[in-house]
């Protein structure tokens, strides 16, 4: 069998092993298989974290076609096949380098091949005394073999502490929903609020494991995310010159301070 279709492609043998045979989309214009080739060659010249390479290839990547692309995890291992340098191996060598005490106090809370968590008692009791929480993953401050690494703070009330870290291999509900099941295991947590940006597998997760706190968006994430939208949508010069169409977008935002009633 040398051509196959699957879900509205078709799919031609690219080579055969032992063991199996490789597709690939026989339309070489593919936007996975550009996606692909972009990640691919930004790994080989570059020393950036995998989950920078990965996040900034999938910006301006279409929505309507990420199914079409791999699981993070592949795309994670495509990239570490592709580096020249030396990357952190699977058996979490790097931790070994980080004070695993602090203050007295252990500091990795839980490891597992899917996650790792930072931590230590005395945060998770100032986490418990604050009611509101915030929560945000970064892309670029994570180490090699990990998508992000995202992180809990208690939101005071002239600052906000970050108090547990978590090293995630993705950003699915699954990926957040191990993170909150083993913090929240932890003790008895009855926080009020949580404020999160505007990725669908943070919003899923606080439904599925916080569903009976206020769960607020961060307009600081809702700016950038309209700003995403108008940059996929090629308006940007429209913005830039159009200035009807930039208060729009002006207003767009400010909708959040609309009162619901």
């Amino acid at each position: 069998m040398s051509t196959i279709l699957h879900k509205g492609y078709i799919y031609t043998v690219e080579r055969k092993t032992k063991t199996k045979s490789i597709f690939r989309c026989k339309n070489r214009n593919c936007k996975a298989i550009q996606v692909k080739i972009e990640i691919e060659a930004h790994a080989a010249i570059t020393d950036e974290p995998t989950s920078t390479i990965i996040h900034s290839a999938l910006r301006a990547y279409p929505l309507g076609a990420a199914g079409q692309l791999p699981k993070n995890e592949s795309l994670m291992l495509m990239i570490q096949r592709q580096r020249t340098t030396e990357t952190v191996g699977a058996d979490w060598s790097f931790t070994r380098k980080i004070e695993k005490k602090y203050r007295g106090e252990g500091f990795i809370l839980h490891q597992d091949k899917k996650l790792i968590i930072f931590t230590k008692k005395t945060n998770l009791s100032i986490l418990k005394q604050n009611k509101h929480w915030c929560t945000d993953g970064t892309f670029k401050m994570c180490p090699d073999d990990y998508y992000q690494l995202f992180i809990l703070h208690a939101m005071m009330i002239d600052a906000i502490i970050p108090l547990v870290y978590g090293l995630l291999i993705g950003n699915s509900a699954e990926d957040y929903n191990l993170f909150f099941e083993k913090v929240l295991k932890q003790d008895n947590f009855q926080p009020e609020s949580n404020m999160t940006d505007f990725e669908t597998g943070t919003i899923q997760s606080v439904k599925d494991l916080l569903s009976t706190i206020l769960h607020k968006g961060c307009l600081f994430h809702f700016s950038q995310a309209v700003w995403r939208q108008v940059q996929r949508k090629g308006l940007t010069t429209k913005y830039n010159e159009d200035e009807v169409f930039r208060l729009n977008v002006k207003q767009l935002i400010a909708l959040a301070f609309v009162s619901l009633d």
